[in-house]
C-alpha cells in the first residue's frame, strides 16, 4: 500500500427518527474502501425503531443515545468520542460510497481544513435519480475560495454530508455553540477558508438522499426563506468572530446566491426582514451590482441571476411566486452556501 499521510478515519452519524435509512447510513460507513475506519452513531432521541436498527451494529461500532437535544448537541457529543485524524459527519439518511478513502488520500496534506467532493442525488430506496451537485466546471484552488468566502461569505460547497474534515481544523472550533443554530455543518463550512485549506474533488462520492422529508426543500414552506437568511447572517456573523473581524454586512450582501434567497424571502415574507435595513430599494441596488461581485459563476450565471432577480422583485405577486417555484425547486439547487443551510 502507498505510503499515506491519513490514517484513520472517523465517521460520525447523528440519528433522529431516520429509522429507515440510518442502517444504509451505517454500511456504507463499514464498507469504506479503507484499512482504519471507526464509525460512531449518536441516536437524538429517536421515538420510531432507529435504536432497534443501531443495536445491530454494536459489535461493529461506537453507539451514544441521548434525549432529544439537537443535532449540534449530538454531533458534539460523537466528535469527542471520535478519535480519527479525518471525520466525516454523515447524516442518517445519506451515504458514501467506497472510495471516498482513497480519493481522500490522493489529495490530503497538512494545513487542509476540509476536503469537499460531490454528491449523487438519490431517491427513497438508494436509486440514483441522475443529478449530481455541486456542478464544478472545474476543481477551485483553496486560495480561489479564500478569497471568495472572504469578499462574499459563499463559495460552491456541499452540504454536511460531502465534506471531510481534518481535526487540526475542528479542535479549533469545536464543541460547536447555539450561536448557528442545531446544525452542525454551517458553521465548520463557514469558516473552513480562513482556518486551512479547502480542497476540491470533482467525483461524487456521497449519495444524498431525496425524500419527503429533506429540510433543504425550500418550497415546502415559505417561511424557510427568511429563516435560511437569518442563518446565513449567523453564520456570517460566527465566521467573523472566529477570525477576529468586524461583521459590517457588506460581504452578505454581495453574495449572488443569497440574494436569490433574500429576495425570494422579500416577496414571500414581506413582513420579516432578516437583515438590517433590507427593503425594496436595498435589493435592487444589489441586483444591479450583482454581476460585478467576484466568485465561480460564469458570465451567463450572472446574467442568469440579474434576470431573475429582477423579474421577481419587479413582478407581481402571483408571478413572484412562480419565479420562485422554478428557481428553487429541488433539482435546481445545484451548491450550497457557505453560510446556508441543509
Amino acid at each position: 500500500m502507498q505510503e499515506r499521510t491519513l490514517q484513520r478515519i472517523s465517521v460520525v452519524i447523528a440519528n433522529h427518527n431516520y429509522g429507515r435509512y440510518v442502517g444504509q447510513a451505517i454500511d456504507s460507513a463499514l464498507t469504506l474502501d479503507w484499512d482504519d475506519v471507526e464509525v460512531i452513531v449518536v441516536d437524538d432521541g429517536s421515538t420510531d425503531d432507529s435504536r432497534e436498527v443501531i443495536a445491530r451494529y454494536e459489535d461493529r461500532i461506537t453507539i451514544l443515545y441521548q434525549d432529544n437535544a439537537t443535532q449540534r448537541v449530538a454531533r458534539n457529543r460523537g466528535y469527542e468520542l471520535s478519535t480519527g485524524d479525518v471525520v466525516i459527519h454523515l447524516d442518517s439518511d445519506d451515504v458514501l460510497f467506497p472510495s471516498v478513502g482513497r480519493e481522500l488520500a490522493r489529495v490530503w496534506h497538512e494545513g487542509i481544513s476540509k476536503v469537499q467532493f460531490q454528491m449523487l442525488r438519490i431517491d427513497e430506496h438508494g436509486r440514483s435519480l441522475g443529478s449530481v451537485f455541486p456542478r464544478y466546471s472545474r476543481e477551485s484552488t483553496p486560495q480561489e475560495i479564500r478569497a471568495w468566502a472572504d469578499s462574499t461569505t459563499a463559495y460552491p460547497t456541499p452540504p454536511g454530508s460531502g465534506n471531510a474534515y481534518s481535526r487540526a481544523f475542528l479542535d479549533r472550533i469545536f464543541p460547536l455553540d447555539d450561536s448557528c443554530g442545531p446544525a452542525t455543518d454551517s458553521a465548520c463550512l463557514a469558516v473552513a477558508p480562513f482556518l486551512g485549506d479547502v480542497v476540491t474533488v470533482a467525483k461524487p462520492l456521497v449519495g444524498y438522499r431525496v425524500h419527503g422529508s429533506n429540510t433543504s426543500d425550500l418550497l415546502a414552506d415559505p417561511e424557510k426563506f427568511p429563516r435560511a437568511v437569518e442563518r446565513a447572517r449567523q453564520r456570517y456573523e460566527y465566521a467573523n468572530r472566529v477570525r477576529g473581524d468586524m461583521a459590517d454586512g457588506r460581504a452578505l450582501r454581495r453574495s449572488r446566491p443569497l440574494l436569490e434567497l433574500r429576495i425570494a424571502s422579500y416577496r414571500l415574507c414581506p413582513d420579516d426582514r432578516p437583515l438590517a435595513g433590507e427593503s425594496f430599494r436595498r435589493l435592487l441596488w444589489d441586483t444591479l451590482r450583482s454581476p460585478a461581485h467576484p466568485g465561480p459563476e460564469s458570465i451567463p450565471k450572472r446574467v442568469q441571476v440579474l434576470v431573475w432577480s429582477l423579474l421577481t422583485l419587479l413582478a407581481p405577486d402571483g408571478t413572484a411566486r412562480r419565479l420562485v417555484r422554478v428557481r428553487f425547486r429541488r433539482d435546481r439547487r445545484p451548491l450550497r452556501l457557505a453560510a446556508g443551510g441543509r
